[in-house]
């Protein structure tokens, strides 16, 4: 055997292990990538979303927009994310870069909108909770789903309204569960509820917490109330108190970070001697995140209403208008005029949020308007009375003029003949001659 034939055979060997390698290496046949966990088309600010490294080999490193990041392992969790999380997330595995997938957040709100009916985002193990959509349109043709770690489901929601639905939403065995609904390319939020298994657990809200506004955590006791509790941030004491609820109002920045509560509590429900008890809850991570831009309401007159929207994106091209009597604060309709001005003729409350290719903006300020009474027509009734009084001037002096002349007649029917008439001659004659017949 020759030295190139021998080379070859090396060349060959060395190709078919790196092509096994390869195969190895993609797990099975399916292709390495960065792929999008729940696998929104669009993601909108605040919701929870995890990528996933896919494939096999150690160690494992992530990139992001080419800066390596301390995070090691083969998902990478994302929660309430904004426009700030844009870019490319790269990760390699074993020293081989897979592609990156690039994440783009909408500052918008999504169509439609998910949250409890009550409770916030933990429960307890085996628990479950209402979750209640809110659509603009119909609920009717709505679909929701929920991902538990890697595996999707379906859920069939209960349409109550034209405009509501429920979903019952449980974690079973899964730590954390996200849920949202869907009609075709339309979208409500994503709501994630975690797990605890714990009597003691502190309650975040299941919105992001958002800037500028409160917050309020919540130290739940599984079957009870706290009689006392005590919150920590980041592990340091920042509240002691008989309530269970703490408030963050004008929340910023600075008030983002890893809470729990400390419980002191007893089932006296149960039993009138029930022993005090006391626990501490898991640790929740609180974000404070940006809102979506608002819409604004300018009147241009007391009945023409503008809605524009100064940071709204340049693919919001048109408004929807909201009215809500003010006798009933809860029948708020959509008004059928899609544009971006509107004539206001009944009386209420109008508020509006700007249409976009992706979603909505948030919904503007309320402007109040109150309808006025038909105005009167003060030319047209002066205009009347001058009418009137000429007539009866006219008649007065028509009967004046008969007088000077003499006299004047007029009929009389005859009620005895049956409908005959006799005239009467009314003749103005001196006062002496008032007794004499006439010829």
């Amino acid at each position: 055997m020759t030295d190139s034939v021998a080379r070859r055979m090396d060349m060959k060997s060395l190709l078919t292990l790196s092509v096994l390698l390869a195969l190895i290496r993609e797990d099975k046949g399916q292709k390495p990538e960065v792929f999008l966990l729940p696998t929104f088309s669009d993601v909108f600010a605040g919701d929870d979303i995890t990528l996933i490294c896919k494939g096999v080999g150690e160690p494992i490193k992530w990139f992001i927009n080419g800066s390596q990041q301390s995070h090691q392992g083969s998902s990478m969790l994302l929660t309430a994310v904004t426009s700030k999380d844009n870019g490319k997330y790269e990760c390699e595995r074993d020293g081989s870069k897979i592609p990156p997938y690039t994440l783009t957040v909408e500052e918008l709100e999504p169509h439609a909108q998910l949250s409890p009916s009550i409770g916030g985002a933990v429960m307890s193990k085996g628990g479950g909770r209402n979750l209640e959509l809110y659509v603009d349109d119909d609920a009717h043709g709505w679909k929701c789903f929920a991902l538990r770690g890697e595996s999707g489901f379906r859920l069939n929601p209960d349409v109550k309204t034209d405009k509501t639905a429920v979903i019952y939403a449980q974690l079973n065995e899964a730590k954390r569960a996200t849920f949202w609904c869907k009609n075709g390319t339309q979208r409500s939020n994503a709501v994630t509820l975690k797990m605890t298994e714990l009597r003691v657990m502190l309650e975040p809200p299941a919105a992001p917490a958002w800037l500028g506004e409160s917050v309020a955590l919540r130290c739940a006791v599984w079957g009870g109330k706290a009689e006392k509790a005590t919150f920590y941030k980041d592990n340091n004491s920042i509240a002691n108190t008989t309530e269970d609820t703490y408030i963050i109002t004008n929340a910023t920045q600075a008030d983002a970070g890893q809470y729990k509560c400390h419980a002191t509590y007893r089932y006296s429900h149960i039993s009138a001697d029930a022993a005090q008890q006391e626990g501490h809850s898991d640790a929740q991570e609180l974000k404070v995140i940006g809102r979506p831009p608002a819409a604004t309401v300018n009147s241009t007159s007391p009945k023409n209403l503008e809605c524009f929207c100064r940071d709204c994106p340049a693919n919001c091209t048109s408004s929807y208008w909201y009215h809500t009597l003010f006798n009933d604060s809860f029948a708020c309709r959509r008004l059928p005029k899609n544009t971006d001005i509107i004539t206001v003729e009944e009386g209420g409350l109008y508020s509006c949020r700007r249409v976009c290719e992706k979603g909505f903006s948030r919904f503007s300020n309320v402007y109040s308007y109150t309808a006025q009474p038909e105005p009167v027509n003060v030319l047209a009734i002066i205009m009347a009375v001058i009418l009137m009084v000429l007539g009866v001037l006219i008649v007065v002096l028509i009967v004046l003029k008969c007088r000077k002349r003499g006299g004047f007649s007029f009929q009389v029917m005859d009620r005895w003949t049956g409908g005959d008439f006799d005239q009467i001659q009314f003749t103005n004659l001196p006062h002496a001659s008032r007794g004499q017949g006439q010829g």
